[in-house]
C-alpha cells in the first residue's frame, strides 16, 4: 500500500481537540492498514516520532431516506500518541 492511501483524514471534534494539547492525534485510514503502516506512515510524513497507534473498526449502519435504504461507509480510525516533546504544528493551523 502507497504511503498516500494510508492516512485519508483527521478527524475533528470537540472530543479531539483536547487531545491536541495531549500530543494525540486522530486520524481515518484505510481499512487494509495495519498499525505499523499508521506509524511509518505518520512519522514520514509528518516528521515527529510516534508513541503509540490504537486503531478501532467501525462497520457501516444502516439508514433509510424516505423509501430508500443504504448503509453507511465501514470505517477506521486509528489514535496517535506523539512521544513526549514532540508536536504537530500542521494540526494547529486547522
Amino acid at each position: 500500500m502507497h504511503i498516500t492511501e494510508v492516512i485519508k483524514k483527521p478527524v475533528l471534534s470537540e472530543k479531539t481537540y483536547i487531545g491536541h494539547s495531549n500530543g494525540i492525534y486522530t486520524f481515518l485510514v484505510d481499512r487494509r492498514s495495519n498499525k505499523t503502516q499508521i506509524k511509518k506512515t505518520f512519522e514520514e510524513i509528518f516528521k515527529v516520532k510516534v508513541d503509540s497507534v490504537r486503531t478501532m473498526n467501525y462497520d457501516g449502519k444502516a439508514k433509510k431516506m424516505g423509501r430508500y435504504e443504504g448503509v453507511t461507509n465501514n470505517r477506521k480510525k486509528a489514535i496517535i500518541t506523539l512521544k513526549p516533546g514532540e508536536s504537530l504544528s500542521i494540526m494547529n493551523d486547522l
